[in-house]
């Protein structure tokens, strides 16, 4: 057994306790073994409405991921801190180029693609204003983030991008409903050549299919059309649904489909409905093998730059609306 290999299996089991009741690995500062490709996730990093600063840990998180040399980075949405009535146009933009100054920009100048889906509150439905500026800030971007479109035609709500061998589809996952017209778009663009070119497939929006934290599992903290989303999400053979809104790490598996609901890595950090791990601002990576069809999920806590233990994650969740099981953190890649 290669050493490689001896290393993916060990992933796949756990990583033991945590120390101090974190939930961090003992394998400390130990990443997971580095994949043919690496992808950062990160999600929720805003602070309260209508701010303009980032706590801390959004620049302490970032740097550790970037210091993981990951090939690319997804955010799941909540970027900023709109979704107030009264915010002026002069105050979106300031929180926009906060925004910029905090974490795109250095992400960008590390040489990373950056792919952001939108949250509630970057540009919630019905929040006009926050639309607008939204896409002042990001419309004069779009050929600078290192992305390579095949439908920028609604960027930055709707978008689908074909990198490194992935097929992104990312919707408008900013409130519960997503219209039925991107629906269809999903459909068809899932169904493209370009997907059936592609090695894997996800699928990024902010809000969940399932609620997996205290306080966010009720109605308009999930997306409300889960029958005909997981239809189309299968009819695409999708490998994950990437979310974030519940500010709690949960990694599920829903049939063949993987469920990452990313954590926060700004305010807010939430506990999950069970199960012993504190809040804690997180981030996460999964490492794709292509010659060995392997892919593995690894979260790491801000506070330690650690592992967070994948044991330590409840086997499963019971929500309101039915209970979710924890996926193996190392797993095979759907073709």
């Amino acid at each position: 057994m290669s050493l490689r290999r001896r290393h993916f299996l060990q992933l796949a089991l756990g990583t033991g306790l945590s120390a101090a009741g974190l939930g961090i690995s003992r394998a400390a500062g130990r990443a997971a073994s580095r994949g043919d490709l690496r992808i950062g996730l990160i999600s929720d990093l805003n602070s309260s409405y209508g701010s303009t600063a980032y706590i801390p840990q959004v620049s302490q998180g970032l740097q550790q991921l970037l210091a993981l040399k990951p090939a690319l980075l997804v955010c799941a949405g909540d970027m900023v801190a709109g979704q107030k009535r009264g915010l002026t146009a002069n105050q979106l933009d300031a929180m926009w180029e906060s925004f910029a100054r905090t974490v795109l920009t250095p992400v960008r100048r590390a040489g990373l693609p950056f792919l952001p889906a939108i949250g509630n509150h970057d540009g919630s439905p019905g929040f006009e204003a926050d639309r607008a500026a939204l896409r002042r800030f990001w419309t004069p971007r779009r050929q600078a983030l290192g992305l390579t479109f095949e439908d920028a035609g609604d960027f930055p709500f709707h978008y689908s991008v074909l990198q490194n061998d992935v097929f992104w589809l990312v919707w408008d996952a900013s409130s519960s409903r997503i219209p039925p017209a991107q629906i269809q778009w999903a459909r068809r663009q899932l169904g493209s050549a370009a997907a059936r070119r592609a090695q894997i497939r996800m699928v990024v929006g902010h809000l969940p299919l399932f609620g997996v934290s205290q306080g966010r599992d009720r109605p308009g903290e999930r997306l409300e059309q889960r029958a005909a989303i997981l239809a189309i999400l299968a009819e695409g053979n999708v490998q994950a649904y990437i979310s974030g809104h519940q500010h709690a790490w949960y990694p599920a598996k829903l049939g063949p489909l993987d469920l990452i609901q990313l954590g926060a890595l700004g305010s807010g950090p939430r506990r999950l409905l069970q199960g012993g791990i504190p809040p804690q601002q997180t981030y996460t990576t999964l490492d794709i093998n292509w010659p060995e069809n392997s892919l593995v999920e690894t979260t790491y806590a801000v506070a330690s730059g650690q592992p967070v233990a994948w044991s330590r994650l409840p086997a499963t969740l019971m929500g309101r609306t039915g209970g979710l099981n924890r996926n193996a953190q190392a797993r095979s890649i759907r073709r």
